[in-house]
């Protein structure tokens, strides 16, 4: 690997943990966490193009608003910050790779992110029983307890309502 790519790596994997941080800890929301974040970095980079070489002022804005969008994750689906810089880590070879075949196809820095995201979710993962489970048992589950909630909830306002 070269310096650029090592770069582009390091930014992304700050790019996803701070918009977690800022969505989730600073409660700013993750839309507007990545959005501002985003705005500033690529600010910085349009004020101060000479900052770095070109090849690194052309592609750290775009890798980061590309990690930001893995930044805005939930907390209920993926809280660890190892984990964000993994799915970095994965966005960023995707980035390097396959940037030229996404030429001209619009949201590739999304579809990007959620294929490194998707893939890290489906790592296996420790869970609090100690035994091991996927990522994607763990959305379900989470689907299925919001499922259940809403059944109960439903069966209690029946319950509840007076009868004619």
């Amino acid at each position: 690997m070269d310096y650029n790519a090592i770069v582009l790596i390091a930014v992304g994997a700050v790019s996803s943990c701070l918009t977690f941080f800022v969505s989730e800890r600073l409660k700013q929301g993750p839309v507007r966490a990545s959005t501002a974040l985003s705005l500033l970095v690529a600010g910085l980079f349009y004020v101060f193009p000479h900052i770095l070489n070109a090849y690194l002022v052309k592609n750290i804005p775009v890798v980061f608003i590309g990690c930001s969008f893995i930044g805005m994750v939930s907390s209920r689906l993926l809280s660890s910050y190892f984990k964000l810089s993994l799915a970095a880590f994965i966005f960023c070879i995707i980035y390097l790779n396959t940037s030229k075949f996404f030429n001209g196809y619009g949201g590739a820095l999304g579809t990007s992110a959620s294929i490194a995201l998707l893939a890290v979710l489906g790592l296996p993962v420790a869970s609090v029983k100690g035994r091991f489970t996927t990522g994607y048992d763990q959305l379900i589950k989470i689907i299925y307890r919001h499922r259940r909630l809403r059944k109960v909830r439903r069966h209690r306002k029946l319950k509840s309502s007076p009868r004619k």
